[in-house]
């Protein structure tokens, strides 16, 4: 099987387990598991899987599940702003 074809059956991510991964990574920087550089780097991964992936629900599920997110500064603005421009979800 190629690669391409073992992308395509790949389970799309929901919004939900979108929301605890951020939440992990942000928890990961806060503790000092992650420098910045880290933290970037395991987030622009996160975002290229989602890329490949997909995530299920529709864009105010997925906007729900991440704006407490962004409220309560676990993702920060510029994080936001990634997410949102490179997922099309602005």
């Amino acid at each position: 099987m190629s690669a391409d074809q073992n992308d395509q059956s790949l389970a799309p991510i929901s919004p939900k387990r979108l929301a605890e991964e951020i939440q992990r990574l942000s928890g990961m920087r806060r503790n000092g598991e992650l420098d910045r550089a880290g933290f970037d780097q395991r987030f622009a991964r996160m975002v290229g899987e989602l890329r490949d992936r997909k995530i299920s629900g529709s864009r105010e599920e997925i906007s729900a599940a991440l704006d407490a997110l962004r409220q309560d500064d676990t993702l920060r603005p510029e994080e936001w702003f990634r997410l949102e421009k490179q997922l099309g979800l602005g």
